[in-house]
C-alpha cells in the first residue's frame, strides 16, 4: 500500500511538474497556436533556404531513423509537413493490439496540423508566439539538437550500454517541450542525432537559424511542362469512362497505390497513385481509406498522380518509371484489347479482398504479365510494405531463396482461369474480417488452404497430367532481368534484388499467378500495420501455407522420388499444424519432365534454372564486370564460400567500404545467411538456429536498407579483412575485428563515410538510391 501511494505521489508530482512549466511557457511566450505552420508566414530573422540548405541536412543525417512507420514516436523528417506535424507516443508496430488502431497516415488521414493535434500530435517546432527566442525555448527540435551540441558523447569505442537501448522495441520517450528540462536533466547524452555523432559546426548551425526563424518554408515549384504533359496522358488512360476501363485502372492502382512512380524526363519530381473524389484537371481531393480497396464512398473515383515531397528512403522505396514503353503495355493487355466488362464489381470485403472475384473479367493473362512485368518491384513490395517489420513479421521466410515464375505460355499457366473457377471460394484472405480479427481466425483459413490444393490437385488431374520442366519457366522473354529474383531476410527487415545470387539457394519459391497474386493481398493489397494482433497473426500464418505451396511448386521439377527428401531437410522437426501441408506426393502426384544425369538432381535443377535466366542475369552478380581486380574478386569471392562459426559470427548485414588510390569507395554488400532447422513455427527462433550451417555471401552495391556493420578498409587490405573474417572463433575476435576495420557510431569519421557510400550509390544506381535507416547498427 505504501508502494502505491508513493507511485500515486509520483504521477501527481510529475503532472504538477508538466502543468507548471505548460503554465510557465503561456506566461512568457504565450499561448500555443496549433494552426500556426497550417498558413505560410514571413521569418521572424534571415533564415537558410529550406529546400537548397535545410532538407539536404535532414536527409543526410536525421531521416536515416525518422522515416516510415517505425520512426521514433512517428516523427517523420521525410517532409515538411511531417515536421511541423509533431510527434506521438503511441506505437504503430503493437502485436498485441487487441482492437485496431486509429490511422495516422501523413497525407492522408488529417490534412492540417490542427488535425493532427486532435490525433495526439504535439509539436517539435515552436506554436508559440514568432519570435526566434520563443522559437528556440519551445521547440522540441531545436533544444534536441542544442543538447547533443553540448553533450556530444565519446569518440571511440562502443557507447555506454547503460545508458543507449538500439533494440527494436525500446521505450520510446517522446517527450514535450514542456517537459524538456527535466529530460536533458536526466539524459544530456541523449540528443539528437541519438547514439549517432554531432552534426558538424556548419549544419547545426544552418538547422538552428532555420529554427529560430520560425522554420520557415516555400512550396517546391511545379514539375515542369513535360513532366505535367505526362502526367495529363496517364491520368487519361486511368480514367476512361466504360467499366473495361474503370476496371483495369482499379487493378492497376491497387497494385501501384504502394510505388514510387516517375518520369525520365525529370526523376527527381515523383508521384504516387491515389484515389480522389475529383476528375483529372480538378485539385486532387484525396480518398483516403484503410485498404486500397475498401469502399471509396462515392460513386465514381478518379484515379490521379499526386506529387510526394517525401525523401526517398531505402527500406520504403519502391521507384517505377513510367515510360512509353510501359504506357504501350498497358494499352495492350487491358485498355485496346477486346475485353468484355459487363459491370463493375462492388467493395464489399468478400468481393473486394478477393482479387480473383474482383477482376474476373480481366484476363488472367493479363493479369499475370502485369504483375511479372516488373517482378522485383510487385515482390518489393511484400519486402517494403509495412507487413516486414519485425522478427516475428519475417521469420516466416528464409535468409536466402530464389523466387521463379512460371511462363505465361506454359501449360500450367494456361489452366489457370480454369483453376480459378473451381476454387474460387477457397482464395479467402484474412484481410475479409477487416482489421480486428480473432486470434484464432487463421485456422479457418487453414482449412480453406487444403481445400485449394485439393482442389487444385483433382483438376490438374482432370485436365490431364503435366510434367513439369525447366521450359515453364518465365525467362523474362529474353529482356527482362526480374525472371529470377533473390530475397534476403536480415533477422527483422528483408530485401529482394534481380538475378538469381548465389549457387544453393536455402529454398526456392516457384510462383504462378494464383500464387503472386494472394500473396499481394495478404502482406501488402490486405495488411493493415494498424490492425490488431489477431489480423497480423492471421497474415503470418496464412504466409506459411502460400510459402509451402510455392516452394512445392518447385520440387514438382525434382523426380517424385527425391522430392520429399528436400522437403523433409526443409522443414526438419516441423510442427503439426503444418504436416499435412508438407507432403510432396500428395501435393503432385505426378512425374517431372526433366531429365537428370547425376544423383544429386537438386544441384543439377539449380544449375539448368541458373543456365536458362543467364541472357538476363544482372552483370552487378558478376564482380569481373564492376571494376574488380583479380585479387580483388578472389578475396570477395572467399567472403562468399564461408560457411558456419565464422559466418554465424558477422553481422546480418554489413557494408564495406573499399578505398582505391584516389580516395574514392567501392561498396559491397556481405549479407549473413542464417540457417534455420524449419521457418513454420512463429517463436522460439533461437531453437531452430544451426548455425553451423550459415553462410555469407558478397554483392556488389548496396543490398538491404539496415547495416548493422560499417567496414572502411583500403582496396590493398582486402586480404587482411578476409583472414580475420575466416579466422572469427569468439566475441572476442569480433571485437578485434571492430576495432580494427568498423566504422563505430562513435567514430568521429561516420557521416564522411555515411556522405561517401550514398554517393557512390547515387553514382552506380541513380534510379534505386535511397537514404539507408541507421537504427539497426550495432554497438559494440
Amino acid at each position: 500500500m505504501r508502494a502505491l501511494h508513493y507511485l500515486i505521489f509520483l504521477l501527481v508530482l510529475g503532472g504538477c511538474s508538466t502543468l507548471i512549466a505548460t503554465h510557465q511557457l503561456d506566461e512568457r511566450l504565450g499561448p500555443p497556436d496549433p494552426a500556426r505552420y497550417d498558413k505560410a508566414s514571413p521569418p521572424v530573422a534571415p533564415a537558410p533556404d529550406y529546400w537548397t540548405q535545410v532538407r539536404p541536412i535532414l536527409d543526410r543525417r536525421c531521416v536515416s531513423c525518422h522515416a516510415c512507420y517505425d520512426a521514433p514516436c512517428q516523427l517523420k523528417l521525410t517532409r515538411y509537413d511531417g515536421i511541423t506535424r509533431g510527434a506521438n507516443p503511441e506505437q504503430i508496430y503493437v502485436a498485441t493490439r487487441l482492437m485496431a488502431a486509429n490511422l495516422t497516415r501523413l497525407g492522408f488521414d488529417a490534412h492540417s496540423n490542427l488535425e493532427w493535434r486532435d490525433k495526439g500530435f504535439h509539436p517539435v517546432l515552436n506554436e508559440r508566439s514568432a519570435t526566434p527566442q520563443a522559437n528556440r525555448d519551445a521547440s522540441v527540435l531545436y533544444r534536441i539538437l542544442a543538447l547533443k551540441r553540448q553533450n556530444p558523447g565519446p569518440t571511440e569505442g562502443a557507447l555506454p550500454k547503460q545508458k543507449f537501448d538500439f533494440s527494436l522495441d525500446r521505450t520510446q520517450s517522446c517527450t514535450k517541450v514542456e517537459g524538456m528540462d527535466d529530460f536533458t536533466a536526466e539524459h544530456p547524452e541523449w540528443g539528437m542525432p541519438y547514439g549517432l555523432p554531432a552534426l558538424s559546426e556548419n549544419d547545426h548551425d544552418l538547422l538552428a537559424r532555420w529554427i529560430e526563424a520560425g522554420a520557415p518554408y516555400t512550396p517546391r515549384p511545379a514539375p515542369p511542362a513535360t513532366v505535367q504533359a505526362r502526367v495529363v496522358e496517364w491520368e487519361r488512360l486511368l480514367n476512361g469512362n466504360t467499366f473495361k476501363d474503370q476496371l483495369a485502372a482499379r487493378y492497376i492502382f491497387e497494385h501501384w497505390y504502394i510505388g514510387h512512380l516517375y518520369f525520365d524526363e525529370q526523376p527527381d519530381y515523383r508521384f504516387e497513385l491515389v484515389r480522389s473524389r475529383t476528375a483529372p484537371g480538378q485539385p486532387i481531393d484525396v480518398i483516403a481509406t484503410r485498404r486500397p480497396y475498401d469502399d471509396p464512398g462515392v460513386a465514381r473515383v478518379y484515379y490521379r498522380l499526386r506529387p510526394t515531397e517525401e525523401t526517398a528512403v531505402a527500406k520504403t522505396y519502391m521507384p517505377l518509371a513510367l515510360d512509353p514503353a510501359r504506357l504501350a503495355r498497358l494499352r495492350q493487355w487491358f485498355f485496346d484489347a477486346p475485353i468484355v466488362v459487363t459491370a463493375l464489381p462492388g467493395y464489399d470485403p468478400k468481393t473486394a479482398t478477393n482479387p480473383f472475384r474482383a477482376f474476373r473479367e480481366l484476363p488472367v493473362d493479363a493479369r499475370y504479365r502485369f504483375m511479372l512485368d516488373d517482378a522485383q518491384f510487385t515482390l518489393m513490395g511484400f519486402m517494403k510494405g509495412p507487413v516486414c517489420r519485425g522478427q516475428v513479421a519475417l521469420n516466416v521466410i528464409t535468409d536466402h531463396f530464389w523466387v521463379l515464375f512460371y511462363a505465361p505460355e506454359s501449360e500450367v499457366q494456361n489452366s489457370t482461369q480454369g483453376l480459378l473457377d473451381a476454387t474460387q471460394p477457397n482464395l479467402r484472405m484474412p484481410a475479409e474480417d477487416d482489421s480486428s480479427t480473432g486470434i484464432f481466425a487463421w485456422r479457418k483459413y487453414a482449412r480453406a488452404e487444403k481445400q485449394y490444393l485439393q482442389s487444385k490437385a483433382d483438376y490438374m488431374a482432370r485436365v490431364g497430367k503435366i510434367q513439369p520442366r525447366v521450359t515453364d519457366l518465365w525467362d523474362g522473354d529474353g529482356r527482362n532481368p526480374t525472371a529470377g529474383l533473390t530475397v534476403f531476410r536480415h533477422f527483422d527487415s528483408a530485401s529482394v534484388i534481380r538475378g538469381l545470387a548465389g549457387e544453393r539457394p536455402q529454398t526456392v519459391l516457384l510462383m504462378g499467378y494464383p500464387l503472386f497474386e494472394r500473396m499481394h493481398y495478404l502482406l501488402v493489397g490486405g495488411f493493415d500495420v494498424y490492425g490488431n494482433g489477431g489480423h497480423q497473426l492471421a497474415t503470418r500464418l496464412y504466409m506459411d501455407f502460400l510459402r509451402m505451396e510455392g516452394e512445392e511448386n518447385f520440387l514438382t521439377m525434382l523426380p517424385l522420388k527425391d522430392r520429399q527428401k528436400v522437403l523433409d531437410f526443409w522443414y526438419r522437426g516441423r510442427p503439426d499444424r503444418i504436416r499435412e501441408f508438407a507432403d510432396a506426393a500428395t501435393y503432385y502426384p505426378g512425374e517431372t519432365g526433366v531429365r537428370y544425369r547425376s544423383t544429386d538432381t537438386l544441384g543439377e535443377l539449380y544449375k539448368a534454372i541458373a543456365q536458362r535466366l543467364r541472357p538476363v542475369r544482372e552483370r552487378r552478380l558478376d564482380l569481373a564486370v564492376n571494376g574488380f581486380n583479380a585479387e580483388q574478386m578472389a578475396q570477395l569471392r572467399k567472403l562468399g564460400t564461408l560457411t558456419g562459426k565464422p559466418a554465424s559470427l558477422m553481422p546480418e548485414q554489413s557494408l564495406l567500404a573499399l578505398k582505391n588510390g584516389n580516395g574514392d569507395i567501392h561498396v559491397v554488400s556481405v549479407l549473413r545467411n542464417s540457417a534455420h532447422s524449419n521457418v513454420a513455427e512463429l517463436f522460439r527462433e533461437e531453437t531452430r538456429r544451426l548455425p553451423a550451417e550459415d553462410n555469407l555471401i558478397a554483392l556488389d552495391g548496396i543490398v538491404g536498407a539496415y547495416p548493422n556493420t560499417i567496414f572502411q578498409l583500403d582496396a590493398d587490405e582486402l586480404p587482411r579483412f578476409v583472414r580475420a573474417v575466416q579466422t572469427l572463433a569468439s566475441d572476442d575476435d569480433v571485437q578485434r575485428l571492430t576495432q580494427r576495420f568498423a566504422i563505430r557510431r562513435t567514430d568521429a569519421r561516420f557521416w564522411a563515410v555515411s556522405d561517401a557510400i550514398h554517393a557512390h550509390w547515387r553514382q552506380v544506381a541513380p534510379r534505386e538510391a535511397a537514404i539507408l535507416d541507421y537504427s539497426r547498427l550495432e554497438n559494440r
